[in-house]
């Protein structure tokens, strides 16, 4: 089934910032896709990159014109021509990537391969007759399917938010669920009791939500916003059936070999900095004292190989490389050769194309590593994570609060393919990092 016609547009993302759509047309009609944007990137040298036109003038320097120009102009004459059907996926994404000839993307932008890539996937499913989850699973190799446990970010400090809170993300994980469907009853319930929770201990300024739609209290100390959290979890009596995971973001305060947790004041006192044995021990005291099953991100992603491994050996949770791996193969390779961490995120728009998503998912699992695909801050209403999740059968997926729409969208669409699915769907639950 040819490509009859590929073309791009600039749209918004939740945010309101420029964003990249692509429609693509064949003989069974329109498959659109569109880009999410994080608030930061790493400045890896492996990390995809997102190409602006960086125009003060013109939406703040955030248009992107130019990828859709590269999509409109150099992209879709190619594609067009090829004699590939849309159900050669890793095909047509290898011509993306030849296309660019760069090992990251700087040339086309990853705004503008992903977009296509995922409308490819959306065509060729449809070519075939089957969801989108299912074709990703056939691409994948896989024969089950599971749903993911819905990582919930309830509290966000970090650069994310206006608050003291050095660490980027406190989520809550349903991992005693026995359902997606009960899981997301879980989370909306934590989540409106924690909202209570902090209306009557710091007044309405506390709930004011961020972008992710997460609460961002004015609070410094984490312990206390822990202490708070596994109220709402006992309040809501989950007890041993509801987690909470940390997002630390530690590159983001790393500052000449220490850790600076008072980042985000006006002036940081260097002699109050952590060394990261001193962080660590924060870290082991925070897991022992509260029901915390997974910690993305403890330590920089460059320099600290030695302090991401020791806290692999001194405890038994989940330990997530972001910033460390960037869904790239070959700092997942390196990380396994460290043993710096036992999961892996993987962020679409690091990667690239669906077909580098699905190698960097395999390579981690073929490994013994855990995975949790990730939303972006700056997201669009597209659900396609939803299916890709259930697809690659990663176990977690990382979709933001419950709330917001374009967050809410993601999740409602788990809860139609777990309908779908029926008697063979399986939750992921309490084997979330290495689902059957």
């Amino acid at each position: 089934m040819p490509i009859r016609n590929l073309y791009a547009r600039q749209i918004f993302d939740c945010r309101g910032h420029p964003t990249v759509e692509v429609d693509l047309i064949t003989e069974l009609g329109l498959f659109r896709a569109s880009v999410p944007a994080g608030v930061t990137t790493t400045a890896s040298e492996y990390e995809a990159v997102e190409l602006r036109d960086n125009e003060k003038n013109n939406f703040h320097g955030m248009s992107v014109f130019n990828a859709v120009d590269n999509i409109n102009d150099v992209i879709a004459p190619e594609i067009k021509q090829s004699c590939f059907e849309v159900t050669q996926q890793k095909d047509l994404d290898n011509l993306l990537l030849g296309l660019d000839g760069t090992p990251n993307k700087s040339r086309l932008g990853v705004n503008a391969t992903l977009a296509v890539s995922v409308a490819i996937a959306k065509a060729g499913a449809a070519k075939r007759g089957v969801p989108l989850y299912r074709h990703v699973s056939d691409l994948a190799g896989n024969r089950t399917f599971v749903l993911p446990v819905p990582c919930f970010n309830v509290i966000t400090g970090g650069i994310q938010a206006g608050n003291k809170i050095p660490f980027e993300e406190f989520l809550i994980m349903p991992t005693g669920a026995t359902s997606f469907a009960d899981a997301m009853k879980m989370g909306t319930e934590v989540y409106h009791n924690l909202k209570k929770l902090l209306l009557a201990k710091y007044g309405t300024l506390a709930f004011y939500t961020t972008e992710e739609g997460a609460f961002a209290p004015n609070i410094k100390n984490p312990k206390d916003l822990l202490t708070i959290l596994n109220k709402a979890i006992d309040t809501s009596k989950y007890k041993g059936r509801v987690e909470i995971a940390m997002d630390c973001g530690a590159s983001t305060f790393y500052k000449k070999g220490k850790y600076d947790l008072n980042f985000k004041q006006k002036k940081s006192n260097p002699k109050s900095w952590l060394t990261a044995d001193k962080l660590m021990k924060q870290y082991l005291d925070f897991i022992k004292k509260f029901p915390i099953c997974s910690i993305e991100d403890p330590f920089n992603m460059d320099d600290s190989w030695k302090d991401w491994k020791s806290i692999c050996e001194k405890t038994s949770i989940q330990v997530v490389g972001d910033y460390l791996t960037v869904s790239h193969p070959e700092r997942i390779k390196q990380a396994i050769e460290m043993e710096a961490c036992n999961c892996v995120s993987l962020k679409l728009n690091q990667a690239g194309t669906l077909t580098e998503i699905v190698q960097a998912c395999m390579l981690a699992k073929q490994n013994g590593l855990g995975t949790v695909l990730s939303h972006r801050t700056g997201d669009t209403e597209d659900t396609y994570i939803s299916d890709i999740v259930v697809g690659l059968k990663c176990g977690q997926l990382k979709g933001g609060a419950p709330s917001r729409s374009e967050r809410m969208a993601k999740y409602n669409q788990l809860l139609r393919i777990e309908e779908e699915l029926g008697p063979y769907a399986t939750y992921a639950g309490k084997a979330f990092q290495n689902p059957a």
